[in-house]
């Protein structure tokens, strides 16, 4: 299922204009992406929790020229499906 038809049967559900209800994801994602850059986790009840983790540095090294590689740390978004979602799909 691509974004299109996502919004257009959201819409069927909920009784909203497509353009309405494509509002409505823009602005939910929109909030969503402020709290996460703020360091907040999100949690769904029914569905998941959102959060963002530190991936600490750590050093490669290239096998064909044995050369070290520094990576930096950075951050990550992790996502934890509920037990309700879990159970769902066993």
């Amino acid at each position: 299922m691509n974004n299109k038809e996502f919004t257009s049967e959201l819409a069927d559900r909920l009784g909203y204009t497509t353009k309405d209800t494509t509002d409505l994801i823009t602005s939910l994602l929109g909030q969503m992406t402020q709290e996460l850059e703020k360091g907040n986790s999100i949690s769904i009840q029914g569905f998941g929790a959102f959060e963002v983790k530190k991936k600490g540095e750590f050093i490669s090294v290239n096998p064909v020229t044995n050369q070290r590689i520094l990576f930096p740390p950075k951050l990550v978004l992790a996502y934890r499906p509920s037990n309700i979602l879990k159970d769902k799909f066993k």
